[in-house]
């Protein structure tokens, strides 16, 4: 028990708890939070009024402020030991000025143990279904991965240089049939075409639980400026995977056309994701951070 000679033991109970910080608090936020409800005071920064209740309904406390608006971040300056950021940078540019801002507004004060930011697996660009682990150098081909390779050398430096336990998580497709769009569902009654299998790429999964879980052990056990895939054990190409679906929700499945017809029919966004494919190795994930995965593969998740 804390003495009253410790500088924590002459606080009141509820100061005496751990503080989290989650920047970008939507779903997988939200579920980290009721996780640790009682046991670590959560925060969570959001730039919008309207969500306050939602988020105070959670057991979270919301802090106002916008990541575009450098000026209201100074108050997060020493307020969490730990910091779990998961907010997506700006849709235009090459870097993630967002990042930037809350790194420079942590720095006034006592620098948190801990900070976790969520990228993407989509900074490996296309590995030709290649097995592909953490140590694989980064080749990002979209603007959009781009901005995550910006983002995660500046957390690294970050991490380096202010004495901050750092941890990238590498996050593919994440689903869950109780988050917003979560499932395949919408897309296989549009009748959305995907591609042939000759033609098809190998695509990755993590389900929002193992997700959530996942952040929480790396706030509290990831290394050091680590980085981590966040990947189920599925082995699926894209239209395997629409197929298990459309057999599990008792829908058609897609039709299957090929790459130059794919090109003229569907969207540029996910046309990109059609033109990647890699297979990510889970090692760390398990034996490091000691993830038992409750959605193995996603005939478990989706089922």
């Amino acid at each position: 028990m804390p003495s009253n000679q410790s500088p924590l033991g002459a606080l009141p109970g509820r100061f005496r708890r751990q503080r989290l910080l989650i920047v970008g608090c939507g779903d997988i936020g939200t579920r980290l939070a009721r996780a640790l409800s009682g046991r670590v005071r959560v925060l969570a920064l959001t730039s919008s009024a309207s969500r306050l209740p939602e988020l105070r309904s959670q057991g979270v406390l919301p802090l106002l402020g916008n990541l575009d608006r450098a000026s209201s971040l100074s108050r997060l300056a020493g307020l969490a030991q730990r910091v779990l950021y998961l907010a997506p940078p700006p849709s235009e540019g090459w870097g993630d000025p967002r990042l930037r801002s809350l790194l420079r507004a942590l720095r006034r004060r006592t620098a948190p143990l801990q900070l976790v930011y969520g990228s993407t697996s989509g900074v490996y660009g296309d590995c030709a279904g290649a097995w592909v682990d953490e140590t694989r150098c980064v080749n990002a081909s979209t603007p959009r991965a781009m901005r995550r390779v910006d983002a995660e050398s500046t957390l690294r430096f970050y991490g380096r240089s202010a004495g901050v336990s750092a941890q990238i998580l590498r996050i593919p497709g994440i689903y869950a049939p109780d988050r917003e769009g979560g499932t395949p569902r919408e897309r296989l009654l549009k009748g959305t075409p995907v591609l042939r299998p000759e033609d098809d790429v190998f695509t990755n999964h993590i389900h929002s639980d193992d997700l959530a879980r996942a952040c929480q052990l790396a706030l509290w056990k990831g290394r050091p400026q680590r980085i981590y895939n966040v990947s189920d054990d599925t082995q699926l190409k894209m239209g395997d995977y629409f197929d298990l679906a459309a057999d599990l929700y008792q829908l058609p499945r897609p039709p299957r056309v090929a790459r130059d017809s794919a090109q003229q029919q569907l969207p540029v966004m996910l046309l990109s994701f059609m033109s990647e494919s890699r297979r990510l190795v889970n090692k760390r994930l398990k034996q490091e951070l000691g993830l038992a995965l409750r959605y193995p593969t996603v005939l478990d998740g989706l089922g």
